[in-house]
């Protein structure tokens, strides 16, 4: 329950009644609220806990939502939520038909700007400052908060670049944490070092040089400094830059204590801050924990091999190489462009690249696969963890446009593994040689089978395998989702008619294979957890028009729009391709 001061902020206006004292008093509330609603509910933790009085403060002094205010990612932002409006309603935080865990411009007038991904708000709140300018509206002030793994970013570098030339109304505040999800890295996270440590002449100052007011740094924790301090920022003009100082998981010791662990936690015992234990005994590992050590058990039997990460180590399971050979592999921090073009630059001196990103993040390298990778044809091996419905994180996070996005580039080989020792196999496969790059696409969370350490086969670049026999009609599928498929066929009183094939290989596809099951079948189904727009299905259909087969096709898949947060399974069945929904199609056949 909401403490007696938190019970009664409905909005910001009610903020501005308090005095000083009651603003300590509502930081201590909305921290408590916070871990109560997140022990049993999930959720990102730490980075939320850690600026309760920035939140608190910004909102006191400032005209929100007048005035603009952007969260960076956004995980920090659920105080931000609870104080404007949406406190009885956050336990329902990203679950299926609750609020998002990121800021959403269509859930609140005051989300400016829709995040989930990194380093966009310094660009977003410069072109709201300059949209304000050619209004004529010179008072309203537009506000990014960034934190010091986001800043170290190319495209943060970029707006700050632009701002310093303009005199738009823009205050980015740096959140300084030194920490992302993982310890922030790099010669900017030592610069930021030195300057906490006050090791750096005023004048030796990189954002002054870049033509920003600089102050700071001062304490994120000290309400009576903060709001003194973004007073006078208020009454600023022009890009000015405020450099503050705060601790992960503040006001949780053991958050405090391990902020990568308290993150995004899990559930945990309120009063204690320990995580609850997870009865994991006899289960599948994790997908990425496959990638990650078979990873190191490939690199022990071949020394070329160099594993790459933009600012992830721990989410992709590279954390085990990076532990084995320290030298070998390389977190770039957020910087999904550079990780690509630094695969590329290994790979054509003959290392071995594993370029290891979420499906989404290569998103924001997509130039660099077509232009560093693919049209050089240099076989870095893309594995794009959390492909397909990531579950409660919601639209920012769902990696089902990687078969679209990447099936139009020349040279490049898509492959989905339906096991974990499919996955195993073609990394294997992959760090033989291969003559041109590839993605292997896996999804977020646990394989199918515990016994997974069996030993290594190679794969053939390019061939499907049936799984099953039937009579009518041919299902399609390819990666996990295959998986389902089978469990629903099982639970079919029509399973006979159906003869089902796992296409590893998005492309090249088997066409030897598919000419067979064009001349045998007059129905086809395909399944896949990525959008029918562009991708396998397409690529299915696509073979069937050139060749002039007439078979019915039936595509099913993420249908045109974007999903919501929500377990995988509810949000399988809002597509149409979790298990009961398949059993259900196959039944009525």
């Amino acid at each position: 329950m909401p403490g007696k001061i938190l019970s009664n902020i409905n909005s910001p206006k009610d903020i501005k009644q308090l005095s000083i004292s009651e603003l300590h008093q509502l930081s201590h509330e909305l921290r408590e609220f916070i871990i109560d609603v997140v022990s049993v509910k999930e959720g990102h933790l730490g980075a939320s806990l850690g600026v309760v009085e920035l939140t608190v403060a910004l909102h006191y002094v400032f005209d929100t939502p007048n005035d603009l205010l952007i969260w960076d990612v956004g995980h920090q932002a659920y105080g931000h939520k609870i104080l404007t409006g949406r406190r009885d309603s956050f336990d329902t935080n990203r679950q299926l038909g609750g609020i998002s865990g990121f800021p959403k411009r269509d859930e609140s007038e005051y989300d400016a700007f829709g995040t989930g991904h990194s380093s966009t708000s310094i660009s977003a709140a410069l072109g709201m400052a300059l949209a304000s300018k050619l209004k004529g509206d010179s008072e309203k002030v537009h506000i990014a908060v960034i934190g010091d793994a986001s800043i170290a970013s190319g495209m943060a570098f970029e707006a700050l670049n632009h701002a310093g030339m303009t005199d738009a109304n823009l205050l980015v505040i740096l959140n300084d944490n030194s920490i992302g999800i993982d310890p922030s890295v790099g010669a900017l996270k030592h610069y930021l070092t030195e300057v906490k440590a006050g090791r750096n002449p005023r004048q030796n100052n990189m954002i002054r040089s870049l033509n920003f007011n600089y102050s700071g740094p001062i304490d994120g924790h000290n309400l009576e400094v903060l709001v003194a301090e973004l007073n006078r920022q208020k009454s600023l003009k022009g890009p000015r830059f405020l450099h503050i100082v705060t601790t992960k998981g503040k006001g949780m010791k053991l958050a405090e204590e391990d902020q990568v662990k308290y993150h995004a936690p899990g559930k945990f015992n309120r009063e204690t801050g320990e995580v609850l234990p997870v009865k994991n005994e006899g289960l599948p590992p994790k997908y990425q924990d496959v990638f990650g050590l078979t990873l190191v058990e490939l690199a022990q039997q071949n020394d070329k091999i160099i594993g790459i990460t933009p600012a992830m180590p721990s989410g992709s399971s590279m954390k085990f190489m990076m532990e084995a050979f320290p030298d070998r592999a390389i977190d770039v921090g957020i910087a999904e462009q550079h990780a690509v073009t630094l695969s590329a630059g290994l790979a054509s001196q003959g290392m071995t690249v594993f370029c290891n990103i979420y499906s989404t993040f290569l998103q924001r390298a997509y130039d660099q696969v077509i232009h560093d990778v693919a049209l050089q044809n240099l076989p870095v091996i893309f594995c794009l963890d959390r492909a397909g419905l990531v579950g409660e994180d919601g639209a920012t996070h769902h990696g089902v446009f990687d078969i679209a996005y990447l099936s139009c580039i020349p040279n490049l080989i898509i492959y989905a593994p339906r096991n974990e020792s499919d996955l195993r196999n073609i990394l294997y496969t992959a760090q033989l040689g291969l003559p041109h790059p590839i993605a292997i696409r896996y999804p977020r969370g646990r394989a199918e089978n515990a016994d997974w350490l069996k030993p290594f086969e190679r794969i053939e670049i390019g061939k499907a395998q049936q799984l099953k026999s039937g009579s009518e009609a041919a299902i399609l599928s390819t990666g996990t989702i295959g998986n389902n498929v089978t469990k629903a066929l099982a639970n079919s009183s029509s399973a006979d008619k159906f003869s089902h094939y796992d296409f590893g290989f998005i492309k090249p596809l088997d066409e030897e294979l598919l000419h067979k099951i064009f001349a045998e079948f007059k129905s086809i189904i395909t399944i896949e957890d990525g959008t029918v727009i562009g991708g396998f299905g397409s690529s299915i259909t696509a073979f069937a028009a050139k060749h002039n087969y007439r078979a019915a096709i039936r595509v099913l898949g993420i249908p045109d729009n974007f999903i919501e947060h929500g377990t995988v399974t509810e949000l399988q069945q809002i597509c149409g391709i979790d298990v009961k929904s398949l059993t259900d199609i196959f039944s009525a056949y």
